[in-house]
């Protein structure tokens, strides 16, 4: 894969929970380290936007949906597990 090619990632998250507030951290964090200036990261609150959820079939959260680089993959739950996380979307370690 195009080390220089951007990712398009939304993360779902429901309210601004402690849970929901420290996935968006993670998220964050896991691209500003392995996808710098090459990542828009859109976060999504499921219960003030719940036709983007319907849409995007999200059924729990929060739910990390890698849009590009194609293929398509979410990951659902746990956003700390960062080594899941880089598997799951296929960012690979520097």
């Amino acid at each position: 894969m195009d080390a220089s090619q951007p990712y398009v990632l939304s993360l779902y998250v429901t309210g601004m929970t402690a849970r929901a507030i420290r996935a968006v951290e993670n998220v964050r964090a896991m691209c500003d380290e392995h996808l710098e200036g090459r990542y828009e990261l859109t976060v999504i609150d499921v219960y003030q936007q719940p036709v983007l959820a319907k849409d995007e079939q999200i059924i729990a959260a929060p739910t990390l949906i890698k849009k590009l680089p194609l293929p398509q993959c979410r990951f659902i739950g746990d956003m700390s597990r960062r080594d899941r996380m880089l598997l799951r979307l296929g960012i690979s370690r520097p």
